[in-house]
This record gives structure tokens, C-alpha cells and sequence, in this order.
């Protein structure tokens, strides 16, 4: 009886120092969050002070005008220029970090990103299809067009790789590649063909937040956020899927099901991603192995510190864009794979061990 009381209180002690660490990161990822979120509303071409920023925010939560302390022009520039954009990078950042993390842990690959499942391509299509439509559309129509081409192309891959009642990975993965490839070369051929127009629809292919403004944030936001909800609830059946999907089913969980709403939740938040900004690489792939190489494989440590650093790069990634050649903008993009790539590689080198 003692020794089972020691062992409990052992595992009790355990238990409870693991949620303690698991607090602590997270408490300093979001600390960071909001260090890295301020120096971006800081850093541009003109440059405006943390504290301004801090007394402006101020004034505005308690309705005060602060055109009567501060120039009209740094309160238009803070809420209507920077903001906007520094909360689409954030949610962006966030959508394809926690779909890249939940693709990795269910189809046990490491390679696995937010647009293994043809979701990319299928926005890419859409927007340079609304980029060639006459000028007298809405502009609203091009985003409008990405999210829905990616969700069809989503779904020609699941119907493909779907058998009866299950979606074998494998079949899933190889349907991803064939439909991807076909839609990238009708959208090679268009952009081929755009004449004038070829520059501006490859600049959004490599990846841009110059469009963002707060209604396309309030129209993403409810998608991605959703998204993101719906897998973080499902960190536990993640953990227990990483043993063998029959030994997951002997312990109560419906694989199918669970592979399903995954596939939905994170194809809808990264199609609502990709649709306004273009196709960001890197940050599905690298903010996850980081956090499992720093933190471990337990996702229910690993989704929610994927998704603050994923906000946090990617915020970092298009301040650098926008501010390094300033007033010309580089691609966020082209950041993404110059920042991502040398840090994963150091990352690995400093630890040498298997990820999964």
C-alpha cells in the first residue's frame, strides 16, 4: 500500500511539474507574441515609439481623441496600415503552423505541410483566374475565387483517395501530388499568358500581406480561428494516433473520424490563409519541428506553441519584408525560406536525435 501511495504521489509530482514547464513556455511565447507584434507597429518608414504606440492604445480604450495628442497621420498609419497587417500575419502564421503540426502527426511525416492536400495550388488557380477577370470586377472576387478553388481542389483529393468509410494516407498523399501538379501547370499556363499583369500575380504567388486591411482580417479571421479550435481540441486523440491507428482504436478512438475533421479544419483555415496573402512556404513545416525538437511530441504542448511562434515568425517575416529594401517590398515569402531554412538547419545540428 505505501509503495502504490509513493508511486502515485510520484506520478502526481510528475504530472504536475510537466503542466508547470508545458505553462511557463507558453507564458513566454505569448510575451514574445507581444514584444515582436509592437516592434512591428513600431518599424516602418516612419518610425513611431513603443510608448506612443502604448498612450495611443490607451487613449483609444478610453475613447479620448488622440488626434488632439499625437498627428492624425501616426494614428492612420498605426490603425489602418500596420495593424491590419501585422493581425494578418499573425493569424496566417498561426493557421499554417497548427495545420502543419496536426498534417505531421497524423500522416506520421515529418515532410507533411498545410498544402500536402492540393489546398496551394487550388488558391493559387483561383486568385490568378480573379487577377485576369476584367477591371471591372471586385477586387474582393480574387480572394473570394482562391478560397473557393481550394476547397474544391480539397475535395477532388479526398473523393479521390477515399475508400468506402476510410482515406488511406498514402492514397491521400499521392492524390495531393497528382491534383497540385495539375492545377499548378494550368496556372503556370496562365500566368504565361498575363502579359502586363504576369508581375503582380507572381509577386502575390511568392506571398504578400500589401492587401491586407481589417475586413479581409474579420473575413479570415472566424475560419482560421475555428480551425485552429477545432484541432487543438484534438491534441489527445493526436497523442494517442502517434502509437498505431488500431492500437488508437482499441482505446476507444474513431481514426477515421478523427483523420476527417482534421483534413476539414485545417484545410479550412489554411485555404482561408493562402487566399488573401498567397502561399507562404516554411512556416508549416519549420515552427512545428522546431517546438518538437525543443519541447517534445506532445501535442497538447506542442499545437498551442505552434500556433503562438507560427504568429510570431511570420509577424517578424513581413516586418523584414516590408522594411529591409524599403520603400520596395520583398516577397514575405522569399523571408520565409531565408529565415527558416538556416535556423532549422542549426536547430537539427545542435540536436541530433530523431523527431518522431
Amino acid at each position: 500500500m505505501a509503495d502504490n501511495k509513493d508511486n502515485l504521489t510520484s506520478k502526481y509530482i510528475m504530472y504536475r511539474r510537466r503542466w508547470i514547464r508545458a505553462a511557463i513556455a507558453i507564458s513566454i511565447a505569448v510575451f514574445v507574441l507581444i514584444v515582436v507584434m509592437a516592434g512591428a507597429s513600431a518599424i516602418g518608414s516612419t518610425d513611431i515609439p513603443v510608448s506612443d504606440i502604448f498612450n495611443i492604445f490607451l487613449s483609444k480604450l478610453f475613447s479620448l481623441n488622440p488626434g488632439n495628442i499625437y498627428p492624425l497621420s501616426t494614428y492612420t498609419i498605426l490603425f489602418d496600415i500596420r495593424l491590419p497587417r501585422i493581425f494578418m500575419a499573425g493569424l496566417v502564421g498561426a493557421a499554417l503552423a497548427v495545420a502543419g503540426a496536426a498534417y505531421q502527426g497524423m500522416f506520421h511525416n515529418p515532410l507533411a505541410d498545410p498544402y500536402l492536400t492540393g489546398v496551394s495550388q487550388g488558391a493559387a488557380l483561383g486568385a490568378v483566374i480573379g487577377f485576369l477577370l476584367p477591371a471591372s470586377f471586385p477586387s474582393m472576387l480574387i480572394p473570394m475565387l482562391a478560397f473557393t478553388v481550394a476547397i474544391l481542389a480539397v475535395i477532388a483529393v479526398f473523393s479521390i483517395a477515399r475508400t468506402g468509410k476510410i482515406v488511406p494516407i498514402t492514397t491521400l498523399i499521392l492524390g495531393g501530388v497528382a491534383i497540385g501538379a495539375f492545377l499548378s501547370s494550368i496556372t503556370s499556363y496562365l500566368v504565361t499568358t498575363s502579359g502586363s499583369m504576369m508581375h503582380g500575380i507572381i509577386f502575390w504567388l511568392l506571398g504578400t500581406f500589401s492587401m491586407a486591411d481589417w475586413s479581409s482580417v474579420a473575413i479570415i479571421a472566424p475560419y482560421i480561428l475555428g480551425g485552429i479550435i477545432v484541432i487543438l481540441s484534438l491534441a489527445r486523440p493526436l497523442n494517442i494516433m502517434q502509437l498505431d491507428e488500431e492500437q488508437a482504436q482499441q482505446l476507444g478512438i474513431d481514426v477515421e473520424k478523427i483523420k476527417i475533421v482534421i483534413l476539414v479544419a485545417a484545410t479550412v483555415s489554411t485555404a482561408a490563409a493562402v487566399c488573401f496573402c498567397g502561399a507562404i512556404g516554411f512556416v508549416g513545416i519549420i515552427v512545428p519541428h522546431a517546438i518538437r525538437i525543443l519541447f517534445g511530441p506532445d501535442h497538447r504542448l506542442l499545437l498551442p506553441m505552434s500556433m503562438l511562434t507560427g504568429a510570431g515568425f511570420l509577424i517578424l517575416a513581413d516586418t523584414v519584408s516590408r522594411t529591409l529594401l524599403s520603400p520596395t517590398e520583398i516577397p514575405v515569402g522569399v523571408i520565409t525560406a531565408l529565415i527558416g531554412a538556416p535556423f532549422f538547419l542549426y536547430v537539427l545540428r545542435k540536436r541530433k536525435k530523431a523527431i518522431f
